[in-house]
């Protein structure tokens, strides 16, 4: 076998155990009663109007998709991970939102050179394993003057303390929450880019342990530490002492405030007075 058939066959196991890891526990419900609120800012943020033909890269079950499709957008929510298109196909029905859903990588998005107005994602692409590859497809696929939008944990921030307290047994997250390196990645293709440090307010948890369980019972990642650790009793209590102590430190009257990155350009093409809008909440 040449290298590049052994490359071929890693990146394909890789790309499975990604699919596999977040369809693992109930992510949707992560999206749903912890994170809600980000979907509607990321679509504000990029100004989603009617007619707008967008594209939801990582898109999950819909946080970012379906909020776009209730302002008007001509939608395609795309995901890796067909588990979770399918509790998205569920929720937009029920909430009546028309969109259309597909399997489909970050990496290697199956649609055609500038298709899209708006091309957003939501703690989505942030995960993808090969960023280059990922920032170069979404600036492919988004035409000249189109709008790029994305929400990413910030490494200081909550989840990107969480996943360093989980390092010891799983890689370190990706770096998309780090304004220096979006704008590395997307380089002068885009123009007009506006980067906002935010926070979502998650007041799901009462206690430390009440996070602790639900991570590890519905968010993909934490699954799959947890299981990798199984058979080690001692570094399963030490996570467990280690998200405890991180989610007690957080929660002040009842409630954490989560950080992230609002990230926000032009596809090179348009001229710079047509930045999009970031709100200022």
């Amino acid at each position: 076998m040449t290298d590049t058939a052994d490359a071929r066959d890693a990146d394909r196991a890789l790309k499975a155990k990604h699919r596999t890891m977040w369809a693992l526990g109930d992510y949707p419900a992560v999206a749903k009663e912890v994170v809600g609120a980000l979907g509607p800012v990321l679509v504000e943020a990029c100004g989603v109007k009617h007619g707008d033909r967008v594209l939801d890269i990582a898109a999950g079950s819909g946080n970012a998709a379906i909020p776009a499709a209730l302002a008007g957008g001509d939608v395609i929510a795309s995901d890796l991970t067909p588990e979770l298109l399918d509790v998205g196909r569920r929720d937009a029905a029920a909430r009546g939102a028309e969109l259309r859903w597909q399997v489909a990588d970050a990496e290697a998005l199956p649609f055609a050179d500038g298709e899209f107005d708006t091309v957003m994602s939501c703690v989505g692409v942030m995960f993808a394993p090969h960023h280059q590859d990922t920032a170069d497809e979404l600036l492919r696929v988004c035409r000249p003057g189109g709008t790029v939008g994305l929400i990413s944990w910030t490494p200081e921030g909550f989840i990107g303390q969480m996943f360093t307290a989980m390092k010891a047994y799983a890689p370190p997250p990706p770096l998309w929450g780090q304004e220096e390196h979006v704008r590395a990645l997307l380089g002068d293709r885009i123009h007009g880019a506006q980067a906002r440090r935010r926070t979502v307010r998650v007041d799901r948890f009462a206690k430390p342990a009440h996070f602790r369980a639900f991570f590890k019972a519905a968010y993909g990642p934490t699954i799959a530490v947890y299981r990798n650790i199984a058979d080690a009793p001692e570094k399963t209590a030490a996570l467990d002492r280690a998200l405890d102590e991180l989610a007690g430190g957080a929660l002040q009257d009842g409630a954490m405030e989560w950080e992230y990155l609002l990230f926000t350009a032009r596809r090179s093409g348009a001229a710079p007075d047509e930045a999009p809008r970031v709100p200022d909440t």
